[in-house]
């Protein structure tokens, strides 16, 4: 019997191409592949005959989930914290607190950046709506500050948090 055969090189069972089909469907109901490329790599996932065959079908394909708990992973306790104060601070300096921690521990901390920018928009989203208004969107900003406190929550657990319904106008 010869041993010498690399992981990639073994023969794949449907136990094993059932997991590739359901990140494809789960890729194709996020919306990152259209249905012709869906279709064409469930066909080449039902017809890989070894492990690196089946990994090239869903090598670009990496989990929304498991994308977030990298992130989460990566920020540390002072990175949470910076993020939180950065939803936080928005409350009583709108836009101009989370630019400053965005410039200042955004370059330290893509986590923070990450969050700051996002709190960043979110301010300046309601800023813009208040201005068109002429003062009416105002009262907006009693839901603005309930959204800053679920968002500092998130960023505390090191989970993101995206506002919805905004500008994103900072990249």
């Amino acid at each position: 019997m010869d041993s010498s055969y690399a992981v990639g090189d073994l023969r794949v069972s449907d136990a094993e191409r059932e997991p590739a089909i359901q990140r494809l469907q789960d890729a194709y109901a996020e919306g990152r592949i259209d249905h012709d490329e869906f279709d064409m790599r469930v066909q080449l996932a039902m017809t890989a005959k070894t492990r690196n065959d089946l990994e090239t079908v869903t090598r670009d394909l990496v989990p929304v989930r498991e994308r977030e708990r990298a992130v989460a992973e990566e920020a540390t306790g002072e990175d949470r914290m910076l993020a939180a104060v950065a939803h936080a601070v928005a409350v009583p300096t709108l836009f101009v607190g989370p630019l400053v921690l965005m410039l200042v521990s955004g370059k330290r901390s893509q986590y923070v950046r990450r969050q700051a920018k996002e709190a960043v928009n979110f301010q300046v989203t309601l800023l813009m709506v208040t201005i068109v208004t002429f003062g009416v969107g105002g009262v907006l900003y009693g839901l603005a500050w309930i959204l800053s406190a679920i968002a500092a929550v998130y960023a505390l657990t090191g989970q993101t948090f995206r506002y919805p319904w905004i500008l994103r106008l900072v990249k």
